[in-house]
């Protein structure tokens, strides 16, 4: 089992979990599904371009430089571009590609740092002089202590991704993918209090700019392939990974067997770090498959054998 940690920008590991949300819950869809009536979300009109407290965001008009606006809060599109100038330098075009992305990030962490603060008086503690990571560490500590891991989830796991644990019997892998899915319970215990914290606030985003960052963002494979009216199979991996390198060749020969009828692409997570976050990747490698209209019907962890693939494909309505 290979696990990857993508901390980039303004994500942080506290305690094991992506606090500032690194990843999607729901995987980035392609297709805008724009409702009859106003105002418009951002998830009515682009799905999946939010995935965290902007999801339920309201598209409005907003003074020019304004990205973003909420009670008390104010971010402009050169805050955005400043993050982003923070990151790496090799990371910095994805960024600019992703900047609702960023965007998302620096929202979370200002609205998480708002909503600690509004606490203190009632704690009796002085907010401004605790550091902001102390902060966000102690707020999520409390989202994800009643989360627990059950010997029945562990063993469910197991048999489901045998693979990816190289032979090991249950009982050698026990603790391990016992923290492994108290992990992924933990981040999912995030992302929803996050989603929800958005959604019980007011808040709007720049719809011109949004929509400029909704065609940005797409312009990748993995969006590509979705929206080709196509299946799509795609595998979010890595070299020098052992189950990732067990796959490249099948990946190829799929690619040769299925041409013209699915999508089979590849993803290496250390060149294209934002859409392996964008897509919640945590762990190596990850299968996602896609039907004819993009929406995603199945996901695996670990090596998965090619009869296997071929399964879910024919399950797909795949000749």
């Amino acid at each position: 089992m290979t696990l990857r940690s993508s901390g980039i920008l303004t994500g942080m590991i506290l305690y094991g979990v992506f606090v500032l949300p690194i990843g999607a819950a729901e995987s980035p869809a392609t297709s805008p599904a724009v409702p009859s009536a106003k105002p418009f979300t951002v998830q009515d009109a682009y799905p999946g371009l939010a995935s965290k407290c902007l999801t339920f965001a309201r598209l409005s008009d907003l003074p020019a430089g304004v990205v973003l606006k909420a009670e008390g809060l104010t971010i402009t599109a050169k805050e955005v571009a400043d993050e982003i100038a923070k990151a790496p330098q090799e990371t910095q075009p994805q960024l600019k590609k992703n900047a609702f992305f960023v965007l998302e990030n620096l929202a979370t962490r200002k609205l998480v740092v708002a909503a600690v603060k509004a606490k203190m008086p009632a704690m009796r503690t002085d907010a401004a002089s605790i550091a902001e990571r102390d902060l966000l560490d102690g707020y999520f500590k409390e989202v994800v202590a009643k989360v627990e891991v059950s010997e029945k989830e562990v063993a469910d796991f197991y048999e489901n991704n045998k693979d990816m644990c190289g032979g090991a019997t249950l009982d050698q892998m026990k603790d391990s993918l016992k923290q492994y899915v108290l992990q992924q319970k933990q981040q999912e215990a995030v992302d929803e209090h996050i989603r929800t914290l958005g959604r019980r606030m007011p808040l709007e985003v720049s719809s011109a700019w949004t929509k400029e960052q909704s065609v940005l963002a797409k312009d990748n494979p993995v969006d590509k392939a979705r929206a080709s009216g196509k299946p799509s199979l795609v595998d979010f991996g890595s070299t020098g990974c052992k189950p990732c390198d067990m796959l490249a060749p099948i990946l190829e020969t799929l690619k040769e067997k299925y041409a013209g009828k699915v999508n089979v692409v590849f993803v290496h997570c250390g060149q294209e770090q934002i859409l392996a976050s964008r897509y919640g990747i945590s762990s190596i490698p990850m299968q996602f498959f896609y039907d004819k209209d993009g929406k995603e019907v199945f996901r695996h962890v670990g090596f998965i054998p090619q009869q296997d693939i071929e399964k879910k494909l024919a399950e797909m309505g795949v000749q």
